[in-house]
């Protein structure tokens, strides 16, 4: 399974950082010859062009539903593009909730994303009630059924999806390494249904407190295809052993 799927690991600075840690990242990185594994860092918007020239990839937190117009303070698929953005990431917890995307929202910004040529990687995952309430697996699914509606199954062959749970964001909590295996597998299989080849080929990450203490463990799980990796991305050496766990 896993061997046609290239590990990627994401880090996503959230809104953090400084033009000083990006050059401390650039340098970490671009040292250290990473291989096997594709290596994407998702700045504050004010610090993508920092990552010019950069080995790796770069990825914008979010964009707007809106390709141009009287739109303030929105960031369009097009200008992110011409920041040499290869991904974006795409409704994120911290979005849907601080904000109040929808499902809807989401995937219509999946839409764009994909129209203008950048990978969306696409955020699912359930909060602590849901989870608690055994109904996460049906909290998923209505995320992904969304996205398939307005794209179809086939454009999932374009994108990555992470997974979140909620509840293991920030406050030191992780999904043990059984039950993120349990709900990529689920994620996995639901897409199969649609599309057996597809689903094959599509890359989920793991997004939840992964540190390189337990990125190894985590990333081992047959369906796990790296991270999206949180508060340990502010930390370029830390971040680099987690890119290095990765590679199996």
């Amino acid at each position: 399974m896993q061997n046609k799927r290239r590990p990627l690991v994401a880090g996503n600075w959230k809104m953090n950082g400084s033009v000083e840690l990006a050059k401390q990242m650039i340098d970490t990185l671009d040292s250290s010859n990473i291989q096997n594994v594709d290596v994407l860092v998702c700045p504050p918007f004010p610090f993508l062009s920092e990552f010019n020239g950069f080995s790796g990839s770069v990825g914008a937190q979010n964009l707007s539903e809106f390709n141009a117009g009287a739109h303030t303070g929105e960031v369009s698929a097009t200008m992110l593009k011409s920041l040499k953005c290869d991904f974006v990431l795409v409704g994120h917890s911290e979005r849907r909730t601080d904000n109040g995307e929808s499902d809807a929202l989401v995937a219509k910004k999946v839409s764009v994303a994909l129209e203008q040529g950048l990978t969306p990687i696409l955020c699912v995952g359930e909060p602590e009630a849901v989870r608690e309430s055994g109904e996460f697996f049906n909290h998923i699914q209505a995320q992904i059924d969304a996205v398939v509606d307005q794209i179809g199954i086939a454009k999932f062959d374009n994108i990555v999806v992470a997974y979140e749970p909620v509840w293991a964001i920030g406050t030191g909590k992780t999904a043990s390494p059984l039950q993120a295996q349990q709900v990529h597998e689920f994620i996995r299989q639901y897409l199969a249904e649609l599309d057996a080849e597809v689903a094959q080929g599509l890359r989920i990450l793991y997004g939840g407190s992964v540190k390189a203490a337990n990125a190894n463990e985590l990333f081992s799980q047959p369906d796990v295809d790296g991270g999206l990796i949180g508060g340990a991305s502010l930390e370029p050496q830390e971040f680099l052993n987690i890119c290095l766990a990765a590679k199996g």
